[in-house]
């Protein structure tokens, strides 16, 4: 049997793209939320999506009944039958997710002769419920085009690693797929904010300008993450798949665009309220 460190490195190698995508949800994670935060983010949602994932191997719950194949066992980690890159890609993908909610949701601030919004980090609304449900949605969402383009991963790069005993109605994904997903987001992301609430209060001394830049890279990462699965659903010859999502997309982008352009009404920002975090030490 070959050394876990042996097997990481063969996954890194593999799966080259995942660790891309991680690399950049712990630079701008550290940014938004400290480093504290930051790993506090990524157990929460890495262990939430592990147990839902060897739950619903074994029992079918949260995301319904299905199998790993183990065509690439030795080729890379598995934990329990479970591919570690499977479950460490929630991590980016809520990450990403509870980024472009807050977009939407936080308070802004639109300064004479600037066309770009600066958000206000409202400590309420950075972990109230209307944040934990944006932000379910937005992962569910995206795994409306991840899903079907994985399984069908014997057509590209990723291998055939995963499969239904009963293929679904959606391009052979069941709906109860989608709704473990929602599970995943609400749990992982609750549990979070039931830790954060609980650590020392963000240190807010920074200016305006600091909380929205990792805020937008934090949603460049999301529809990073959507260009490559839409692009990897033309290349294997899947047009159809490729337009719904696309069609999916099309409204959220605009009220995206017309947000960043301030012409939805947000909240007013607390007097009081200071716009920005510090990386805690």
């Amino acid at each position: 049997m070959e050394s876990l460190p042996l097997l990481f490195v063969k996954t890194v190698v593999l799966r080259p793209y995942v660790f891309v995508f991680l690399a950049a949800f712990l630079l701008v994670g550290e940014r938004l939320l400290g480093w504290r935060r930051t790993a506090v983010f990524f157990l929460t949602s890495w262990i939430t999506a592990f147990v839902c994932e060897y739950s619903s191997t074994r029992v079918g719950v949260p995301f319904g009944f299905y199998y790993y194949t183990g065509s690439t066992v030795g080729q890379e980690l598995y934990i329990a039958d479970v591919p570690f890159m499977d479950s460490l890609s929630f991590t980016f993908l809520l990450f990403s997710s509870y980024c472009l909610a807050l977009v939407f949701l936080l308070p802004s601030v639109a300064r004479a002769g600037q066309r770009r919004l600066q958000f206000v980090l409202d400590p309420k609304i950075r972990t109230s419920w209307s944040s934990l449900l944006l932000t379910a949605t937005f992962l569910t969402v995206i795994d409306v085009i991840i899903d079907p383009v994985a399984l069908r991963g014997d057509r590209w790069f990723l291998g055939r690693i995963y499969g239904y005993p009963d293929p679904g109605v959606y391009f052979g994904i069941p709906l109860m797929n989608f709704v473990g997903w929602a599970v995943v987001g609400v749990v992982g992301l609750g549990m979070y904010f039931f830790v954060d609430r609980r650590l020392l209060p963000l240190t807010l001394h920074r200016d305006q300008s600091s909380a929205t830049t990792p805020l937008l890279l934090g949603c460049a990462l999301y529809y990073g993450v959507l260009l490559f699965n839409l692009v990897i659903t033309f290349w294997i010859g899947e047009p159809l798949l490729g337009l719904v999502g696309m069609m999916i997309y099309l409204p959220i982008t605009i009220v995206l665009v017309l947000r960043l352009l301030n012409r939805i009404p947000t909240p007013r920002p607390a007097v009081g309220t200071t716009s920005a975090l510090a990386p805690e030490a």
